[in-house]
């Protein structure tokens, strides 16, 4: 696995790529792989490039090769993530039901929360069946940021 770290106006970002594929996301507070090599590669500079277009409002999805390790669970929640349209959010109750099993509720919650790949698969468009923001890795005030600028409700949300 390489990995790379890069200061963003949201904090410190590392992305991780392996097999010519984008594994990881890890925002300030997780625990990095100590046993990744610590190096850009073309991939790598490509995430951070349009991870970069998406914070400034120029970019509404991303086009890169992912590979997020999960269950068979895991990875269909994460594709009907991937599918959520930019701008708008669904609960995590919809998610279940969107995949076929009504009953997840919890498990959907648990997958959104264990996704590697935050911003990349936006599981920031999760929230609860109330309209409320609910937990997010990179914190509730993150959350609320990246819905208001997909909702554009202010411009320059992140690069002021």
């Amino acid at each position: 696995m390489k990995l790379y770290v890069e200061e963003m106006p949201i904090g410190t970002i590392a992305i991780a790529e392996s097999g010519g594929r984008i594994t990881n996301l890890y925002f300030q507070q997780d625990t990095l792989p100590h046993d990744a090599e610590r190096c850009e590669t073309e991939l790598i500079i490509e995430a951070f490039r349009q991870l970069h277009g998406y914070l400034k409002g120029e970019r509404r999805g991303f086009t890169l090769p992912l590979a997020p390790a999960g269950t068979p669970f895991m990875l269909r929640v994460w594709r009907f993530l991937s599918d959520i349209p930019y701008g708008t959010t669904a609960s995590y109750k919809e998610v279940a039901i969107a995949i076929g099993n009504p009953r997840a509720v919890r498990a959907v919650g648990m997958a959104n929360h264990r996704n590697p790949l935050p911003l990349f698969i936006p599981c920031h468009r999760v929230i609860g069946s109330d309209g409320s923001l609910t937990g997010y890795r990179g914190g509730l005030e993150l959350k609320k940021r990246l819905l208001e600028l997909e909702r554009g409700c202010v411009s320059d949300v992140f690069f002021g």
